[in-house]
């Protein structure tokens, strides 16, 4: 059985589980989220805690167990608290703009770089550089936040592009001048 899955998820008092057969949707403060589960893992549902079980002892199943606790997990997170991706742009000329639709970057190309918003996230620029991505959904708010760093991805020798708050960029020497 899985470590992980074994965990029961707390449900917080503003959040609503709903759970028919093959969909479990939970519902709070922040929003609603919906996911369609698998007939190899089972939910037991209470007032307070959501328990995942492992339907077979096959080895899918016993992944899945894992994975479905983790998702739902974050469900219940993102309903109540929300996701936030934190990216900075560094470079000389470097800076974003945000606006409900489009999130633009001017990042060293010779035209600015125009990024659609999806529904359901939230895209703020902070001090033309600092970008943050929130949303309810774990992925979305992943995915978008890669999207934005895969524009100009930061590189190695002079560290200039779009990378994650708080990652480190490996620094390589430069070529060496000649005697």
């Amino acid at each position: 059985m899985s470590r992980i899955g074994k965990a029961p998820i707390p449900i917080p008092d503003e959040v609503k589980v709903g759970f028919d057969t093959s969909i479990i949707s939970v519902e709070g403060p922040k929003g609603c989220l919906k996911l369609d589960l698998l007939n190899l893992v089972g939910l037991e549902v209470d007032e307070s805690v959501i328990q995942v079980k492992a339907l077979g002892g096959d080895r899918k199943s016993r992944a899945m167990h894992g994975l479905f606790r983790s998702l739902i997990n974050n469900m219940v997170t993102g309903v109540t608290a929300g996701f936030t991706k934190s990216l900075e742009i560094v470079g000389v000329g470097y800076k974003a703009e945000a606006d409900k639709q489009n999130l633009t970057l001017n990042v060293g190309y010779s035209n600015p770089v125009l990024v659609p918003i999806p529904e359901g996230l939230n895209v703020e620029v902070e001090k033309n550089t600092l970008v943050h991505v929130r949303g309810i959904d774990k992925q979305q708010v992943g995915e978008m936040a890669a999207k934005i760093r895969r524009i100009r991805k930061p590189e190695p020798y002079r560290g200039k592009g779009i990378r994650y708050l708080g990652e480190e960029i490996r620094r390589k020497v430069g070529k060496a001048g000649s005697k």
